[in-house]
């Protein structure tokens, strides 16, 4: 189902807000998927909250929760195939666990022991922990092109947020996918706010009707329904894949937590507003559907919560466990030959090279 929204952009919705279906549920996937949405979602609304926990109890330096957008980011996730490439900003943890990156490699970038983070990216298929704003939808196109000149039959998915759609990087991005007819997803969650800044300031029309504008599809989807989240970025994933180039979605949620362990957003929202998008919870939604359709029962929720209790358990362990750095690092990626001025610092920091 869609609605209109303004400058008539509709907003794709197949399950509302109580859990009632309101479109097409039938997305392609089978019994099994549709639980393992739920229990990736289930998993990292957990480790969110757990990260946050860790920060304050000071073991992550920072951490930019993502509570309200586990559909967006769960949904497009799982929408891809194993060879298609995420460029993420800071805020994908959740979708870096539905691609499979080791979870504890990662948060050593939160931890402040790796910059980016010590995971293989083109092993997992997932680029580095981006914090400057909007340059990762760049680089998505950039290597998108890459793969079209490689002949790779797939895409890439570059993620940011409605303030990185305001970033001049965010328009050469779109026009040089457009131009080039490049294999490229560009995903906007858009939560509400860029920090303090509400949408309403930002701008005057969705954003995804600057697509058209570029030569190529905009959609709006309901960015707390986890299937309408899946099916436009299937579809838009197939899209790119065939060589009808880019596809630019703009998912509707809410930033439930601050824009970061180092922000306090009750000094620029409400609480009304707050409490207002915790009843369209993308969890709460998305069970209530499954249950009613007797897909799970209670049985599966409770066992989805343990595991993730257990899993969660297990990373927080591994991650205060991590040690230091060790101190060679700072010179071992910098040079692949070193000149004489570092090799001599080296020296005489470590005794060696």
């Amino acid at each position: 189902m869609t609605e209109t929204a303004s400058a008539d952009v509709p907003t794709v919705r197949l399950v509302d807000h109580d859990g009632a279906v309101v479109g097409d549920v039938d997305v392609g996937l089978a019994d099994d998927d549709l639980r393992e949405l739920l229990r990736l979602m289930i998993r990292c609304r957990r480790l969110d909250r757990e990260c946050w926990a860790l920060q304050r109890q000071g073991e992550l330096t920072v951490y930019p929760p993502f509570e309200g957008q586990e559909a967006a980011q769960v949904g497009s996730a799982f929408a891809l195939g194993r060879e298609d490439f995420v460029f993420p900003s800071f805020r994908e943890l959740a979708a870096a666990i539905v691609r499979g990156v080791d979870v504890v490699e990662y948060l050593q970038y939160h931890r402040g022991t790796w910059h980016g983070g010590p995971y293989d990216p083109i092993a997992s298929r997932f680029a580095p922990i981006c914090v400057p704003v909007a340059t990762q939808i760049v680089h998505a196109v950039g290597w998108a092109m890459g793969a079209k000149l490689d002949g790779i039959a797939a895409c890439s998915l570059a993620y940011f947020g409605d303030g990185s759609a305001s970033e001049g990087d965010f328009h050469e991005a779109a026009n040089m996918a457009a131009v080039f007819r490049a294999p490229v997803v560009l995903f906007c969650q858009n939560n509400g706010w860029a920090i303090s800044v509400p949408s309403s300031e930002q701008y005057a029309a969705p954003i995804a009707a600057r697509a058209a504008g570029y030569g190529f599809p905009g959609v709006r989807v309901d960015g707390n329904d986890v299937l309408a989240v899946f099916a436009v970025t299937k579809e838009a994933v197939e899209r790119a894949r065939a060589g009808d180039g880019p596809t630019l979605i703009e998912a509707m949620t809410y930033r439930v937590g601050s824009h970061s362990t180092a922000d306090d957003a009750s000094r620029y929202r409400n609480d009304a507003e707050v409490e207002a998008w915790r009843e369209r919870d993308p969890i709460d939604r998305y069970r209530t559907y499954l249950l009613g359709s007797g897909v799970i029962d209670h049985a599966f929720v409770r066992a989805c919560d343990e595991e993730a209790a257990a899993w969660v358990a297990e990373i927080r362990a591994a991650v205060t466990a991590l040690g230091e750095p060790p101190a060679s690092e700072m010179f071992d990626h910098a040079y692949a030959d070193p000149p004489a001025t570092l090799r001599r610092q080296r020296r005489e920091l470590l005794g060696d090279g």
